[in-house]
């Protein structure tokens, strides 16, 4: 048996697709992995160019998803890749390559020199993804599927990850946090969110840029979701005046095109940030359960970056401040002094 009997079911479905694409099949080779079981493959075309393919194995991934998002976003006006081939049944798309240099490598090789037009057009693109939302396109983020992302805290990063074990007072004070994040997000606008729009999904191209990827698990959700993904990203932070102001620039830029953002910066803000502090429990789960139960250990490394965000923004709050409390004891640190609100 092939060690990779799915990339010899892949290869078999491209050399079906015959001459209409004029692939190189012997020229196929990792592309990029993500952190669910779907693959990338890069393929060079027999003239010039090169395709991508996206290996999703049923039942563990659904393509068709990813097959409607590209569909809306594309009609937004923003760049995602053509889907030049499709078969849903087995898991297989062809699509249009953006190349190899996400934002992540472009802002590490340059030092960041470019950041400040970067991050204009991604904030732009996000504004017409959003100014184009309409209702019914995407599931909910509803109250459930916020409280199933929190979850993942105490059990990845809390239990499995720190190996603490909650009082039942500390698991009372946790609840308590979650609800009041919950029931602040659920009051925010619901617009489109694509839900991992940062610097890893984010690719640079030479006109008409981002190209915009890993689009599939897109929801309706609230309007301040995608701008913290964006602007406290898990990959690459940034001086917090920095963030401020192209946290400002979005907020006059989604105003201008009559986005439900919040009419005073500082409500935005708080909003803002208060999705952050969901987003950052979340994501310190997942990069724990990526470790512990799937050996993809080099999400570690960027656990110091997210929970550094976490702990800044829950000491701001008062109204956070006994989640604030609890960081502070599964971290075994002293309480950090800082600006509060």
């Amino acid at each position: 048996m092939s060690p990779d009997a799915r990339l010899d079911e892949l290869c078999t479905w491209l050399a079906r697709l015959g001459n209409d694409h004029r692939l190189r099949i012997d020229s196929i080779r990792p592309a990029s992995n993500d952190a669910s079981f779907r693959r990338y493959f890069r393929i060079d075309r027999e003239r010039e160019g090169s395709v991508v393919a996206m290996d999703a194995p049923p039942p563990a991934e659904d393509c068709r998803p990813f097959i409607r998002a590209a569909e809306i976003f594309g009609s937004a006006g923003v760049r995602v890749p053509r889907i030049l081939a499709a078969d849903p049944g087995h898991g297989f798309l062809l699509l249009e390559d953006f190349g190899a240099t996400t934002y992540l490598e472009r802002l590490a090789t340059d030092g960041g020199r470019d950041a400040d037009r970067l991050y204009r057009d991604a904030s732009a693109a996000l504004v017409r993804i959003q100014a184009a939302g309409r209702p019914g396109s995407f599931p909910p983020y509803d109250r459930a599927l916020l409280e199933r992302e929190l979850a993942l805290f105490p059990e990845w990063y809390v239990a499995r990850h720190r190996g603490i074990a909650l009082d039942d007072q500390e698991q009372r004070r946790l609840h308590e946090g979650f609800e009041r994040l919950v029931d602040a997000i659920l009051g925010q606008p619901v617009v489109h969110v694509h839900r991992d729009y940062h610097s890893r999904n984010l690719m640079v191209l030479e006109q008409d840029g981002p190209g915009i990827l890993d689009f599939q698990d897109a929801v309706e959700g609230p309007i301040t979701y995608d701008a913290v993904s964006l602007f406290r990203d898990a990959y690459v932070d940034w001086p917090e005046d920095r963030e401020i102001d192209w946290v400002v620039r979005y907020w006059e830029a989604a105003r201008a095109a009559g986005l439900p953002v919040a009419p005073d910066f500082g409500d935005f803000y708080r909003d803002y940030e208060w999705m952050g502090v969901q987003r950052q429990l979340k994501v310190l789960g997942i990069f724990a359960r990526l470790s512990h139960r799937d050996g993809k250990h080099r999400y570690l490394d960027d656990m110091p970056r997210v929970l550094g965000y976490l702990r800044r923004t829950v000491a701001r709050y008062g109204a956070l401040a006994g989640l604030a409390r609890l960081i502070d004891r599964i971290e075994a640190d002293e309480p950090r002094v800082g600006y509060t609100f």
